[in-house]
């Protein structure tokens, strides 16, 4: 795996909590951008789906994506939690946020789908 799981857990509500680091050799990090390296919204999006799966169905794919805002770059090492919510009203609908420390870095909405 490309990052480092260091905790996961979920609570009664459904909400998942997951502890992430990407290290600097990650090769996500080599093409944006040599000198300045930063996670590219697409591995971000990627890791949100991988905490969705771990527990569910590992067979799903996402169908949509929506409401996706970059807030922060984040950076080779940088200490990440992944929040994801199941959405009470829209099934295998998540709301997700990834936070460096306490400061937003994404967030959005996701919805998967079996294969």
């Amino acid at each position: 795996m490309w990052y480092n799981l260091n905790h996961l857990e979920k609570s009664d509500s459904g909400q998942v909590v997951a502890e992430i680091q990407a290290p600097p050799d990650s090769p996500w990090f080599s093409g944006h951008f040599p000198g300045h390296p930063i996670l590219p919204g697409i591995a971000q999006l990627g890791m949100v789906f991988d905490v969705i799966r771990h527990f569910g169905n590992q067979d799903m794919k996402i169908s949509h994506i929506s409401r996706v805002r970059f807030k922060q770059m984040i950076r080779p090492d940088d200490p990440l939690r992944i929040i994801v919510m199941p959405q009470k009203d829209h099934a295998e609908s998540y709301s997700f946020r990834i936070m460096i420390d306490t400061e937003l870095a994404c967030s959005g909405l996701m919805k998967i789908e079996k294969n």
